[in-house]
């Protein structure tokens, strides 16, 4: 659901974030319009932390960079008619390498190295697809669509698209090297 009728910057963006009447609420500014994002499910919550875990340890572990947390914004596009797009991931991750000088900067300008997206019924195709397209043209190397109704990953890189199931080994390749995991563990049950 759009909140605003016209477009706005990513630094207007941040301006009205900081406003009591938006504090409580999960918003993203998608191409300009800033669009309210739906409550995580407690399967979408339980699903997104057990990978958050396993993916941050790994990255800690081998000291290849960052995990943010939750909904952290990431700017993925600029148009000069503030038509700008800032989204959040269920989960990224950010190599050592591409992390700048990060005082006093509110969101980074680029994609993650790996991004994931836990998929709620509130999803829709289309914005799940313009998400992809922007996180690639932003430069992120690898993208996970994981969908906990039916037990599957979608991972997604520049060179197309694969789908895993349940027996399959989800790995992080250059992205997030040496990550593996089995995508039946990824869910509860």
């Amino acid at each position: 659901m759009a909140i605003a009728e016209h477009t706005i910057t990513a630094e207007r963006f941040r301006e009205l974030l900081a406003l009591p009447e938006y504090q409580d609420r999960r918003l993203e500014l998608v191409e300009g319009k800033i669009v309210e994002m739906s409550q995580p499910t407690w399967n979408h919550g339980i699903v997104t932390m057990r990978l958050a875990v396993k993916i941050a340890i790994h990255a800690e572990a081998n000291d290849l960079g960052e995990v943010p947390a939750s909904d952290t914004g990431f700017i993925l596009e600029r148009n000069p008619y503030g038509r700008d797009t800032v989204r959040g991931m269920d989960i990224a991750f950010v190599s050592k390498s591409r992390i700048p000088d990060a005082r006093g900067i509110s969101w980074l300008a680029l994609g993650p190295d790996l991004a994931v997206e836990v998929i709620s019924p509130g999803n829709t195709a289309g914005d799940i697809q313009r998400k992809v397209q922007q996180l690639l043209r932003a430069g992120t190397r690898l993208i996970w669509l994981v969908y906990p109704d039916t037990r599957m990953v979608e991972a997604h890189t520049p060179d197309g698209a694969k789908t895993f199931r349940e027996d399959d080994t989800l790995s992080g390749g250059d992205a997030l090297p040496g990550f593996e995991i089995r995508v039946g563990d990824i869910f509860p049950g």
